[in-house]
């Protein structure tokens, strides 16, 4: 997701680095090249509303999840496992999971949306 997060963000700053030499050497016809360059416009912001920005909610949602969570509460990791926090640290928690047995794993590897379910 990440490289093709750079890769549209390196295209996009071609094409507006291309309108910028298209617009400043353009002799009258400023107009032609704008819309010359409105579907690369129309794509960006495509991309924007439909990749971008979601992905920027999801990751604000969890991390208002990790920061809430507290003594007690029953979670989910990325990884399956559930259990019930017992102490929190800086990075990390502290899961009873069954007869007793706790593990330790870091708050960014529990997961708010599997957690939701319980």
């Amino acid at each position: 997701m990440i490289i093709v997060l750079s890769l549209v963000f390196i295209l996009t700053q071609k094409l507006f680095n291309m309108f910028l030499l298209n617009f400043i050497q353009a002799d009258g016809s400023g107009m032609g090249s704008i819309l010359s360059f409105l579907p690369f416009i129309l794509v960006f912001v495509v991309l924007y509303f439909f990749m971008i920005r979601p992905q920027t909610q999801k990751a604000k949602e969890q991390q208002t999840f990790v920061g809430s969570l507290k003594k007690g509460d029953k979670v989910i990791t990325i990884g399956g496992i559930h259990g019930k926090i017992t102490r929190i640290d800086d990075n990390s928690v502290l899961l009873e999971v069954e007869n007793q047995m706790t593990l330790r794993v870091e708050k960014s590897s529990i997961s708010a949306e599997m957690s939701k379910t319980l």
